[in-house]
């Protein structure tokens, strides 16, 4: 009887290890849905770029800080217009509401140049940030990020007075529950591609403008938070300040929306499939499981559970 206790001990474990971690699942771009693809799933088109493991991102210098983990340049772009609200939806690993409620929420853009963005590799993008929440200022003490935990969707508009161009535009969560250890923090980033029109003419600075990773330090006030847990601390993002462009006018009342009957959330910080390969922080996942089982495993890329193949059914309906 006792040869069986790992597997048993797998058994439970399984639900945690999947939904522990997430995916953007899609983008909607003023009121249409744009379907994304399960990471690791066979990819249909899309304009997201799918990742191959449901995990954060561990460290500030690594080369998955841009997009996602391993992730691929997608086939197609969205149109978009300034002004224009953009919504993501934030899922578990296993399909289920976002798991983590503790840490900010950053949104970037980056111009993808002459060539759409489906010709585009992120590692050559200039961000420049155009919104962060962090704590709501309804009193409450909790990060916006509860309200992705709730079932809400994160939401930016896009600067009113945009360029017209190709850009990437990346959403970012930081969640910090481990934060208060170096290395704690944990990165969420997704990448969706647009094709904006109109006849806008707001561009950031060149000072203004990022690369990631480089705009991070392990040791920023906003990655190792001693202070995570104390809802009266104020919170230092991370990365440039928000650009000057999109700081201007109108622009300037849409940094709170976080999502729809939310209540705001500060943009200054005042007032919380499996994962796939152990990282710090993380379980281990079980090698007691078969193959129907066993979470999505970065030294087997093309294995899929049983979860996120019903997962990945339920999106393509």
């Amino acid at each position: 009887m006792l040869f069986k206790l790992p597997l048993l001990t797998c058994a439970f474990a399984l639900p945690s290890l999947v939904a522990a971690h997430g995916f953007v699942r899609s983008v909607t771009i003023n009121g249409k849905a744009y379907q994304g693809n399960v990471p690791n799933a066979f990819a249909k088109a899309s304009g997201i770029r799918q990742i191959n493991d449901v995990g954060p991102v561990k460290g500030a210098g690594n080369i998955a800080i841009n997009c996602g983990q391993n992730a691929v340049i997608a086939t197609q772009s969205l149109s978009a217009n300034p002004g224009d609200k953009i919504e993501f939806d934030w899922a578990g690993g296993d399909g289920s509401n976002w798991p983590h409620n503790t840490g900010p929420m950053l949104t970037y853009m980056a111009s993808c140049g002459s060539v759409s963005c489906d010709k585009f590799n992120a590692i050559n993008a200039k961000w420049f940030k155009i919104q962060q929440v962090g704590r709501k200022t309804d009193g409450s003490g909790q990060w916006a990020q509860q309200d992705l935990m709730n079932g809400a969707k994160a939401v930016v508009n896009l600067p009113s007075n945009l360029a017209p161009g190709n850009y990437l535009i990346r959403h970012e969560i930081i969640a910090l529950h481990l934060a208060t250890s170096f290395g704690g923090a944990e990165f969420y980033p997704s990448c969706a591609q647009l094709k904006v029109g109109g006849s806008g003419s707001g561009s950031p600075n060149a000072n203004e403008l990022v690369s990631l990773p480089g705009a991070y330090s392990d040791n920023d006030p906003g990655i190792f938070d001693m202070d995570t847990f104390n809802p009266s601390a104020k919170y230092t993002f991370p990365g440039p300040p928000i650009a000057s462009f999109v700081t201007s006018g109108a622009d300037k009342a849409s940094f709170n929306v976080v999502a729809p009957g939310a209540a705001p959330a500060s943009d200054s910080g005042a007032v919380a499939p499996a994962p796939v390969g152990s990282q710090a922080g993380d379980e281990e996942p079980c090698d007691d499981m078969d193959e129907e089982t066993r979470p999505v495993d970065a030294a087997h890329p093309t294995r899929r559970s049983r979860i996120m193949r019903d997962l990945e059914v339920e999106i393509a309906q």
